[in-house]
Parts: C-alpha cells; structure tokens; sequence
C-alpha cells in the first residue's frame, strides 16, 4: 500500500532547516558573528558555558536592530542585506537569506538586547520558535546588539548526544573566533569562558594581520611568514595573505581562507598549495598559510551549502592555478638562505652554564653536543704581527686622512703637565685616600691570566697612560653612574670570556661564548667602548699628534660639501658657516685640549687629538664630519649635556665604520682593519667595556647557532 504524503507541521519544518544551518555551537557563532561584521561592529566579544551548549552570549557595538523590527528578527526569511533575488549575484554581506537567527531561535531560548544610535534606551526582548514570546522592553544598555542564546538544542536531543564534549566544542568556537580575528585587522575580538577574566583568544583594534596571527598561533609562525598577494584581471580576482617559508610547518596543515570576506573551505586549493610545499618541506610536515581571495561577486555562487562554509566560482581550477603558481614564486625566493632568528635569553651572571669539555666534577660525563672546544684564553701568533698602515691613495684629495701620527708624541701631554699641576694632583689622591680611584680600578678588568701586582693598573687609563689627575666633576661622576647601572652582566660575562671567530665585515664580527655563536655589530660596540673610555679616562688622554696640522676652515668645507651633512642654501653660504664653526671651536680651545686633549692652535688649525687605545688610530675620513658635529650637535649652555654629546660624537669618530674602511685595505694586500678589530677593539672589549642593557634587543648582539641544537638538526638529517 503507497504511504499517504501528508504536508509537515511548519515547527517541524522550521526544527529540520535549523538543524541544517546550526549543526553545532560554532555554527551559530559564525552566523552570529557575520551579523555582527555586518553592523560594521568594532569590537566583538564572545562569552561561552559548557562549550555553548549552556550558553552563547555575543556583544557588539555596531549599528543595532530597531525597535520596529525586532517583532520579525528571528522569523525565517527576514534580511535587511537583498530586495530581489538579482541582488543575491552582487551579494556583499556575509548574511543574505535570513535564517541565522530564526535557526538559532528554533533550537535554543533566544534574548536580545539592541541600541540604535538615535534611540533613546535599549530594549530586550525574548524569542522561541522564531516567535516573540512577549512586547520589547526598554532597558539601559550601549549601543550595538547583544544576543544571548541559552540551551542550544534542548529539543533536539539526537543532535545534543551527537556532539562531543564541552572542551572540544568550545575549541571549535574559538576556532572560529580566532579565524575571523586574523581576516579582519582593524576589529577587536576576544572568546572566553563564563566566570574567566582572561580571554583566551584577544586581538587588538590596532593590530596588524600579522599581529593577529602572533596572538592566536604564537610567535613561531608569525616570524617565518611570507606576505603574498597577486592579481588578475583576466579571472577577475584578487589575492593577498601570508603564507609559512620553508623554515616552519607543522604536523597539520593550518589553511585560513576568506573569499570575499567569508570564511570557507577548499580542499582543491589546500591541495594544490600542499603539493607545493611538498618539495620543500620534510614528509609529514605541512605549511600555515592565510589567503584572501576577492573574487568578482557575479562569479561567485554562495548559495550552495546550508552553513555557508563552501562556495562555488567561475574558472575554479585557472584561479587556483593562478594562486599555486604565485605561492611557488615566492617560496622558490625565499629558499635561498634559511634564517636564523635571535634569542633573546643572553647569558646571565649566576645563571646555569654549560659544561665544559675541561671543567666539571672527575669522572663526571661530557656529552658531545655540550663540550666546549675552544678557549677564551688561547692567542694567536698574529697578534704580534702588527700589519703595517696602509698609506693613503692621494695624499692631497684625502684632506686630512693624509696626516699620519707622530707616535713619539702619543704621551706629549703627560710630558707637558707642570710642577703646579702635579702637586695638585697628588695633593687630591691624598686627600681621596685609597677609595681615590676605586671607581676606575673597578672598571678596569685585566684578564686573569695577566693579572698585575695589586694597585698597578689603577693608575693607567685604557691606552697605557699614566694618569695625571682625579677627575671630581659631578657630571661627569653621574655619566659614570649611568653607564653602571645600565650594565648587562650577562653580555659583560660574554664579552669578557669570548672566543675570537672573524670578521664578516668591517661592520660584523663573529665570537663564540661556550657553545653558541653570535653575530656582533663592531660598529655599536666599539662606539661604546669608545664613549666608556672617555668618560672613565677623562681628562686623562695623551695626545695623537698630527704631523701636518689640518685647517679647521678646510675640515667644514668638507663636512658641508659631503650629503651626510644635510647643507641646504636655506643654511646659508658654506664659507660663512665654516669660518662660523672655526671661530666657535676657538673659543672652546682651552676646554678641549684640557678634558679631551683634542689640541687647536691660534690659526685654527687641528694639530692633536686623543690617544683613547694604544696602536689604534681613528680613521681620519671621518675627521670633517666630527667637526661639523661638535659645533652643530653638541649642547654647549649644559656642563653635563657636553660632555656626553662631545663624547658620543668623538666615539662615532674613533669607532669602526664601514663607510670609512679604505678599499685598498680590504683586500689580500692589507687587513689593516681586520688586525684592529680582533686584537685592539675585541681585545679592550674585554677588560674595558660594559655594555648596556639595550644591546640585547636591538639586534647588536645576535645568537645564530648553538651547538645542541645542531646537533639535533643532523641527527634528523
């Protein structure tokens, strides 16, 4: 006998088409956060019980729902986003059939409090069935909508059985949560658990997309990302996102894509793209990629999966040809080099060391990935074997770098100090007493293995020369004091029991400490050291004599004719700036000679600068510009103000920069430079410098390798 086709009641009806929409918790918070996207909200905040199933509560600030229509919100069929069934090809909203909420209201108790902006209070109101169960009351409340969805499938038993338990459900939520925080920069999002004060997921309305992906997958994934995007005008679509390099993958892969705003799924481009990632990934290894597809809306069918997680769009297999072969573009850029990024714990004084291969309890075992095979202590026969200065190309185009330094007269100035001078000077130790110079002798650290007789060294300054003098100026006292206090002990440790690599470049140096190796701007740290030698030795300097004195006029000529010194003819006439700079470093000649030995005689002429390291002479190409900067960047009305700015532009001079490091001794002919660095700048680095906190995060000090993790990365191998 046929069975009798009978016309379904329409609750059952409308229960059947939720369940089809709503399979589950993130199901309606997608569809509730795409409304809220929708009301052009800012700030998104999801709250969760029970993994949703007890309770859902979303709370925008958008534009809010009238008071008029809240009577049809939650029946089936009722959108504000499309008129004609010709608006759904030009579809751009997330929301166009009006089901969400009618499928929420079928399978849940539903209440929803919203605000307009011109509205004078919020009102409240409760739905069942897509029914509302009673008139809107008005209430206080900001503006947006807030929807609160209480026991999620409380008729559909089947369905409630069927899910997995709160935990997981609840991670599905945040999920989805997490997915659209990252497409939507510029939004704050944040999921949490009812009764938490911390939000498991949080993005900021600042934030980058980078910045989004940091806080929902961790730091990671966010350092090893490659931007993308590419365009066609052919396909009508657009792509951009961010996709992992070769450096990164995890065991599943992670592929968040958007078309046209929507969160969906595609299995043939995530496959199309993982074919990609198979030539440079390991086996079972898998890429993080986030796309953003926009593709023309005429192309595009949304209409083609109840939960909207699928799409459907003309020329599907040429766009994701088009978009594999841009990701293979840039992924076959990036793998020229593999980076390694920096750590940023550094040693630390005190802390845990690592075995060495010398040291430790007998018969304790070294394993191999810990063995330190170097020592700190070891000296090369080419420390002894000074190269010989290179002498300039043309003496008479290079100014003052032709000028060559009388070492006779590297110590003119101790010699030249008078009885007056030196009574007064010893009258001041005496009254000092023996904690005289318990701050300088501290400073300085003379390796262990050369230690001198006690007391020695106290009277030296870092270039050998007996001091003349007790410096008591209280700025200068509380300049010392600054450089104490910013001391990072854990780089002092490093730097005091180095091992010597090489020099990549003038500007780059390689060292290792125990097991690790790290990449050191020379740059930065000899301008330090520099700068900590002249406030230490101050007013203790010889003297670096110039055989031919160098004519101040002609030194600003050439600062204000170099680009680096920013001259424009608003400025003024050079000739009249230069002689503006001579007649004012005149005036200050008593000053310089007597604090930092820098000698300038009555006709304006350079004829001594400051011996700051013994067999070390400042490249002279630099010379102009520190002119230039002592009289234009030095604050001169403050004791303290001018001695730092004097003393960081002298150290700028004397520091070794790579602008400045003369072709002819970069190559195999001279290596003038390298000798320098290695036995006169790294050498003083380790008894002399203390460097300050800053060199840890600004990438001066940089860790590259360490031993136990190679290890790891061969034995996989």
């Amino acid at each position: 006998m046929a069975g009798v086709i009978r016309r379904l009641d329409e609750t059952v009806v409308n229960r059947i088409a939720a369940g089809e929409v709503i399979q589950r918790p993130a199901n309606a918070v997608k569809e509730m956060i795409e409304n809220c996207l929708d009301a052009k909200s800012t700030n998104i905040q999801v709250t969760v019980k029970d993994g949703g199933l007890k309770l859902l509560q979303i709370q925008d600030n958008g534009t809010g729902i009238r008071r008029e229509d809240m009577d049809i919100v939650c029946e089936r069929f009722t959108t504000s986003k499309l008129q004609t069934f010709e608006d759904l090809s030009a579809i751009a909203t997330y929301g166009f059939r009006g089901e969400a909420l009618a499928s929420v209201s079928h399978v849940a108790h539903v209440t929803i409090t919203t605000k307009t902006a011109d509205a004078k209070c919020a009102h409240r109101a409760s739905y069942g069935d897509g029914k509302l169960k009673g008139p809107p009351k008005p209430c206080a409340g900001n503006q947006g909508t807030q929807i609160l969805v209480e026991d999620l499938f409380y008729n559909v038993a089947t369905r409630r059985k069927a899910l997995k338990s709160p935990s997981d459900e609840y991670s599905r939520i945040v999920e989805v949560v997490s997915r659209y925080a990252i497409h939507n920069s510029g939004k704050s999002f944040s999921v949490k658990k009812q009764g938490e004060t911390v939000a498991d997921v949080r993005t900021l309305p600042n934030a980058s997309v980078v910045d989004n992906i940091r806080a929902v997958f961790g730091n990671a994934v966010s350092r090893e990302l490659i931007q993308v995007g590419c365009e066609d005008p052919k396909l009508a679509y657009k792509m951009k996102g961010y996709i992992s390099n070769a450096n990164y993958s995890v065991k599943k892969c992670i592929l968040v894509l958007f078309i046209n705003h929507r969160l969906v799924e595609s299995s043939a481009l995530k496959k199309a793209i993982e074919t990609v990632y198979a030539a440079y990934l390991p086996k079972n290894s898998h890429p993080f990629l986030y796309l953003s597809l926009e593709i023309a809306p005429q192309n595009v069918d949304v209409n083609v999966h109840p939960t909207k997680h699928e799409v459907h769009f003309l020329h599907e297999d040429s766009v994701i040809e088009s978009v594999q072969k841009h990701v293979e573009s840039k992924l076959l850029g990036s793998n020229s080099s593999r980076t390694y990024f920096t750590q940023t714990l550094l040693p630390v004084s005190g802390g845990s060391e690592v075995k060495s291969s010398s040291g430790g309890e007998p018969g304790e075992r070294v394993y191999a990935h810990q063995m330190v095979r170097t020592d700190c202590r070891a000296q090369k026969l080419d420390a002894f074997l000074r190269p010989k200065e290179t002498a300039p190309r043309d003496p008479d185009a290079a100014g003052p770098s032709g000028a060559e330094v009388d070492a006779v007269d590297a110590v003119d100035a101790v010699d030249e100090v008078d009885d007056a001078d030196m009574l007064a000077a010893v009258a001041e130790q005496e009254a000092e007493g023996p904690k005289g110079n318990h701050g300088d002798a501290e400073r300085k650290r003379p390796r262990k293995e050369q230690q001198p007789e006690e007391g020695v060294h106290e009277d030296l300054t870092a270039a050998s020369t007996p001091k003349r003098r007790v410096i008591k100026l209280t700025s200068i006292k509380e300049l010392r004091a600054e450089v104490t206090e910013n001391t990072h002990k854990g780089l002092q440790e490093m730097l005091q029991n180095h091992s010597f690599v090489g020099c990549v470049d003038p500007q780059w140096t390689l060292i290792q400490h125990h097991t690790k190796l790290y990449l050191l701007n020379t740059t930065r740290l000899s301008q330090e050291l520099f700068y900590q030698i002249l406030i230490y030795d101050f007013g203790n300097f010889g003297v670096l004599r110039l055989s031919t004195p160098a004519p101040l006029y002609d030194l600003a000529m050439l600062a204000l004719d170099s680009e680096e010194s920013g001259w424009t003819e608003e400025d003024g006439p050079k000739e009249g700036l230069a002689q503006y700079i001579v007649d004012f470093l005149k005036k200050k000649t008593e000053m310089l000679q007597d604090y930092f030995s820098m000698e300038i005689d009555p006709d304006g002429n350079l004829t001594g600068l400051p011996l700051l390291l013994d067999t070390y002479t400042p490249i002279m190409e630099g010379l102009p510009m520190l002119i230039l900067r002592m009289a234009t960047e030095v604050n001169w009305d403050n004791e303290k103000d001018c001695f730092r700015d004097l003393s960081k532009e002298c150290s700028m001079f004397y520091s070794i920069r790579k602008r400045y490091i003369l072709e002819a001794e970069q190559d195999a002919e001279g290596n003038s430079w390298r000798w320098k660095v290695e036995h006169v700048i790294f050498k003083a680095l380790r008894s002399l410098l203390s460097p300050p906190k800053s060199f840890s995060e600004d990438g001066t000090v940089l860790q590259i390798a360490n031993l136990p993790d190679l290890y790891k990365v061969f034995e996989r191998c």
